[in-house]
């Protein structure tokens, strides 16, 4: 199989692929736009696509129909034993009815919202099985980079059934990129914890799942991937966009209610 790479760091998908059987890269690049993802789904192929760091909603589209069930959207969390033994968990009633979601995530990255909102709203519509959102209200920081792009964010969306979930994104040096999340039902919790624990505030410690080796290797599979969809990579940059737009006024945003 010849895989092609674009992404914002294609050498961390490289080692991985490069030691699959019957795998051959032969192309990786640097992308940050959509263009290139358009014209592989236009082409046919299968697509495993970052979330866009700039994009409109109309091109994000067009990425969607074209890639139909060939597209999937690279969310590492999504993947691997211990997040769908969660989901099966709280899908047989473990926590009974689930009311709230909360979560955070720790990244490197500047402009949190959009670097690392998408992967702990992807876990949470995995679990509410896809259901829209039909409000979010959001509050940023700058100040502690001295920065334009916000290093700090709290995120807040209320679905249509009423289930609420909150999100604490941050900036820092150490950050892992790597969601915790807990799933409160009315009975029971239960956290899913993707990041790995560190030795000496710095090495990963030996064990657990590499959740990026097991998202390619589910991509290229023959199973449909666990992975964040078209559809639901629409549902996730809706919520993101109306974010930045309540952190620019200061009021709640309410969602078109077909989206």
């Amino acid at each position: 199989m010849k895989v092609a790479i674009l992404s914002s760091t294609p050498e961390n998908h490289v080692k991985v692929l490069c030691g699959l059987p019957d795998v051959e890269v032969v192309a990786a690049e640097t992308w940050d736009a959509v263009e290139p993802v358009l014209r592989a789904a236009e082409a046919g192929a299968r697509v495993l696509c970052e979330y866009p760091s700039a994009a409109k909603e109309a091109d994000l589209r067009a990425v969607v129909d074209a890639g139909g069930d060939r597209l999937t959207f690279a969310s590492p969390a999504c993947h691997g034993e211990a997040f769908a033994v969660v989901r099966r968990g709280i899908a047989d009633g473990g926590i009974g009815a689930l009311t709230t979601v909360l979560g955070s995530l720790t990244t490197r990255a500047d402009a949190v919202l959009g670097a690392a909102a998408p992967y702990l709203l992807d876990l949470a519509d995995a679990v509410l099985g896809g259901e829209p959102a039909r409000q979010v209200y959001a509050q940023t920081n700058t100040v502690l980079n001295g920065r334009i792009a916000e290093s700090a964010a709290v995120l807040t969306v209320r679905y249509r059934s009423g289930k609420v979930a909150s999100f604490d994104c941050r900036r820092s040096a150490t950050g892992t990129g790597r969601p915790a999340v807990t799933f409160v039902g009315d009975k029971a919790s239960v956290q899913y914890d993707a990041g790995p624990r560190l030795l000496d505030g710095d090495r990963p410690e030996l064990g657990g799942e590499d959740l990026d080796a097991l998202m390619l290797r589910d991509f290229l599979g023959s199973g449909k991937s666990p992975g964040p969809d078209g559809q639901a990579a629409l549902r996730t940059f809706r919520i993101v966009q109306a974010a930045y737009e309540s952190a620019h006024t200061g009021q709640p945003v309410d969602l078109p209610s077909g989206g």
